[in-house]
């Protein structure tokens, strides 16, 4: 009865009714497709990032992080990896070694970044060979490098030349080699430029005379959103299978995060000023919500009297107060979600293309110009939750005249009523 009589009165005022829905309906729309833009954004740029460089994940000895020491390494074995490989979240899992050295060519030297990897997996996974801008690209059983264009400036170097190398080996063995320029690849980002140098895993392997093992596996998951998990599963695995793979230590997780933590806090400097963007503007419907909620009980005082005089409780009054804010907010959120939810959808599968300066920076990267929308049911979840925590606090005032409602002026008239 009181759902009944709560649904026909909000028809008594069709205009208003209708404008505090849309209201609401137009906050909730432009809080998804702002909240899924930063989200998708977020997403890409993580993703990118991580193939271009870091990984999402990536398995370490538990001193690497703070060492960088070649002598704090992880088996090359597929018993070790397959621990990961068996979680269904695990994408792929790349082999890496990264360490430094001094490079020399000439009269000059300079110090620089090796990284070992399997040519053909990285490839596919970062698209490293369109980097390329002079020579071949490796293969696995080269007993060459590649370098980064600023580095071959730097020593005046083109394909053929030789370069040397000369740093230390896994437990303290020296590591040194002469190498011939395979080919040259330009980085956008300059430091990458003008330090790495890129070589076969095996021959990174005889370098540094770490035969069977790497400084890090590099992983990727399916579905971003589900990181966390994956992290969790994989630090449970590995605590519990490790010992049976070869492996006596314990074996460092990190997400991309924890690998890349300038990026992390750029993105949670961003995502905090559009969260505060969105309650700006939930903060102002909400006023025009809690108005139209105050003036539903002031104005209608010698209703509610009448009301409970005839013998309507009190409590079952406050329950039809609530009733009738519920149906509003409940409008908002089913218009706003039948307005929101194709553009969503549309921009979903037709991402916003950039141009200009800033598409071209993102093709150097290797990364496509989008701006892709991310379309998540907890996106969704958030924002009505959000709006129906608004109307229950829009509510608290009302209610309290409700309730504390004197019975004789209301039925005079209500206007001392209080």
């Amino acid at each position: 009865m009181l759902i009944k009589l709560a649904w026909r009165n909000l028809w008594r005022q069709k205009r208003r009714t209708l404008l505090t829905a849309s209201a609401l309906a137009l906050a909730l729309t432009l809080s998804l497709v702002m909240r899924s833009t930063q989200e998708g954004s977020y997403a890409n740029n993580i993703e990118n990032s991580a193939r271009f460089s870091t990984g999402l994940i990536q398995l370490q000895h538990p001193e690497f992080a703070q060492t960088q020491s070649i002598d704090d390494l992880l088996p090359q074995s597929d018993a070790f990896i397959d621990i990961a490989k068996n979680l269904p979240d695990v994408e792929r899992a790349l082999p890496r070694i990264e360490s430094f050295s001094l490079a020399a060519a000439a009269d000059k030297s300079k110090g620089v970044m090796v990284l070992g990897v399997m040519p053909e997996e990285e490839d596919d996974y970062s698209g490293i060979a369109s980097k390329l801008v002079a020579g071949e690209f490796l293969k696995q059983d080269d007993k060459q490098v590649m370098i980064g264009q600023g580095l071959a400036e730097y020593f005046e170097l083109a394909v053929g030349d030789e370069i040397v190398l000369y740093g230390q080996g896994y437990r303290g063995q020296t590591a040194a080699g002469l190498y011939t320029i395979k080919g040259i690849l330009h980085f956008p980002i300059s430091g990458l430029d003008n330090q790495l140098v890129y070589m076969p895993l095996p021959l990174a392997q005889t370098l540094f005379s770490a035969e069977k093992q790497v400084t890090a596996w590099v992983l990727h998951t399916h579905e971003l959103i589900n990181l966390e998990r994956t992290v969790t599963q994989l630090t449970q695995a590995y605590n519990e299978q490790s010992a049976s793979a070869g492996f006596t230590g314990q074996v460092n997780v990190r997400d991309w995060k924890a690998l890349s933590p300038e990026m992390a806090q750029q993105i949670a400097m961003d995502k905090a000023g559009g969260i505060f963007m969105m309650y700006l503007l939930y903060g102002v419907v909400g006023f025009g919500l809690f108005a139209t909620i105050l003036m539903m009980t002031l104005e209608r005082q010698r209703e509610f009297g009448v009301m409970l005089a005839t013998g309507l409780l009190r409590p079952k009054l406050l329950v039809l107060v609530m009733l009738e804010s519920s149906f509003i907010s409940l409008l908002g959120i089913v218009f706003g979600l039948l307005v929101g939810t194709p553009i969503l959808v549309w921009f979903n599968l037709h991402p916003i293309e950039l141009t200009g300066e800033t598409a071209q920076l993102m093709l150097d990267m290797g990364w496509e110009p989008i701006i892709p929308m991310m379309l998540a049911p907890w996106l969704f979840i958030d924002q009505i939750l959000i709006v129906l925590i608004l109307m229950l606090i829009c509510l608290i005032y009302p209610l309290w005249r409700v309730y504390h409602l004197d019975l004789v002026t209301a039925l005079k008239g209500g206007e001392h009523a209080h």
